[in-house]
């Protein structure tokens, strides 16, 4: 199972959601799928309808850049991350 990493914003809107989770999953995807059958509107969170990543949404697997499609391995890590800006 890959190990999933959230940003801090989600648990606060999403009952009983860790920051960090197992996930069976092949692909980013997947993993998501995974999430939003457990947490309904995560998905909304992370994606745009299409689907693609939301601009400020950055996901990293074993520490490198990746998109919705990347494959997963059963020890991988997935780190989501949400952009902050500021004024």
């Amino acid at each position: 199972m890959a190990e999933l990493h959230l940003p801090a914003t989600l648990p606060a809107l999403f009952d009983e959601l860790p920051r960090r989770i197992d996930v069976d999953a092949a692909t980013v995807n997947e993993a998501i799928d995974r999430l939003e059958e457990r947490w309904p509107g995560l998905r909304d969170r992370l994606c745009e309808p299409g689907p693609v990543l939301r601009r400020h949404i950055n996901v990293y697997v074993d520490r490198e850049r990746a998109g919705l499609e990347t494959p997963l391995a059963a020890q991988s890590r997935v780190d989501v991350i949400a952009a902050i800006s500021g004024g």
